[in-house]
């Protein structure tokens, strides 16, 4: 008798609310049930008291005879008897501790678990705890597909912790931001004007394609992509290549870099002496036209001019009456000037000169101007003597008065 007195004296009774250590007796249809030790009495813990993932295997988690700290939630009495157990948990012991390890630590970086996206952002979770990053705090960039973070483990930081609301805020974008500027510190630090470095092409645009420098996205200008003119940036880099690039500019208060992706690969005007000659006859597409003659592409990024007097033996008033652009044509090259990057052409050199028509001249000389009579040198005419010393009177001597 004084034994089982001293038995029933060492039992302590349970409460919602304690905190126990309790043995694992049997794991069966998704639960366990536990010996809460010093008690005498025994708790019920089920998978989802375990833990949040509602696919896991509870024989994978807790094993028979294994010890565990747990949380007393309530009293359950059993329907068909008196018997009374208490529900148990484990997952919430350790929200419970991870509640006390975030008070006061706004402002710190942890690690979190994605488990769903939800409405207004994702779940997730930290040393148990359950917390949520709005859609707007996810990234620097606005989100539309929040599903593809589900899974994933990323550093975040915290926000707010308030255990009487249970609310638990991060923020993934802080720490992409704060990751981004200081790459982009090292990135400035390193580049000069002039130098040519190696990149990722990021993103295409209509006016360019912008470049991934490590941290620093410079923009390489649609003039700056190609020696040819009016190229599209599709057609000449692709998203993820990896390009050489030379540094044009820098602003490091607004963090922009200018490239050039045709300043790194050869001209078209490099050695174009050995591509081109005087008298060379070759084949050519108009590319343009203006009131004084037509450009040609004789060579990729060389163009060529002919002239309007070049363009036909005869006059023509516009270079818009006789070319269009696109049109192939067959031009002679009447000078190179690799200096000035200039090369002339021709059309009509390589045209038949037209015969004259009936009545025409053959030669086309114009006729010379008259020339204007000379002038009169003032000359002192004498009389011969012969003459001299006359009178009236032998000049009209033979008139009758």
């Amino acid at each position: 008798m004084n034994e089982f007195e001293d038995l029933l004296n060492s039992v302590n009774e349970v409460t919602p609310g304690d905190v126990v250590t309790a043995e694992v007796l049997t794991v069966d249809a998704g639960q366990a049930n536990v010996a809460i030790a010093g008690t005498g009495v025994e708790g019920v813990l089920t998978l989802r008291e375990l833990t949040n993932d509602r696919n896991a295997d509870i024989n994978e988690l807790v094993k028979v005879g294994e010890t565990l700290e747990l949380l007393v939630l309530r009293q359950v009495v059993g329907k068909d008897t008196d018997t009374v157990t208490y529900l148990v948990s484990k997952k919430r012991l350790e929200a419970r501790k991870a509640w006390d390890k975030l008070v006061g630590r706004e402002g710190e970086v942890v690690n979190v678990k994605v488990t769903r996206a939800v409405k207004g952002g994702l779940s997730v979770e930290f040393e148990g705890l359950r917390g949520f990053i709005p859609a707007s705090m996810i990234d620097s960039r606005f989100t539309r597909n929040t599903e593809r973070f589900v899974g994933q483990e990323f550093d975040a930081k915290i926000k707010e912790v308030d255990p009487a609301e249970n609310r638990f805020i991060l923020s993934r974008r802080d720490v992409v931001e704060e990751t981004a500027a200081a790459a982009r510190a090292e990135v400035f630090s390193k580049l000069a004007v002039g130098e040519v470095v190696t990149g990722k092409v990021a993103r295409i645009t209509s006016f360019g394609a912008f470049i991934d420098l490590g941290g620093v996205d410079g923009l390489v200008h649609l003039t700056e992509l190609s020696h040819e003119r009016n190229v599209s940036p599709k057609s000449v880099v692709t998203v993820g290549e990896e390009v050489e690039v030379k540094v044009l500019a820098i602003d490091e208060e607004e963090g922009r870099v200018s490239l050039s992706l045709k300043a790194t690969q050869p001209g078209p005007w490099d050695g174009v002496e050995q591509k081109l000659a005087q008298g060379d006859v070759i084949e050519g597409k108009v590319k343009r036209l203006t009131d004084f003659g037509a450009f040609v592409e004789v060579l990729p990024g060389i163009d060529g001019l002919v002239h309007i007097s070049q363009i036909s033996h005869k006059r023509v008033e516009n270079p818009k009456d006789a070319l269009t652009v696109g049109q192939e044509v067959t031009v002679k090259v009447l000078e190179v000037n690799a200096a000035d990057e200039r090369v002339s052409l021709s059309i009509k050199a390589l045209e038949e000169r037209p015969a004259p028509a009936e009545g025409e001249e053959k030669s086309e000389k114009r006729a010379p101007r008259p020339r204007r009579p000379k002038r009169e040198e003032k000359r002192d005419f004498e009389l011969p003597e012969t003459q001299t010393g006359f009178s009236m009177a032998d000049l009209f001597g033979d008139i009758e008065l």
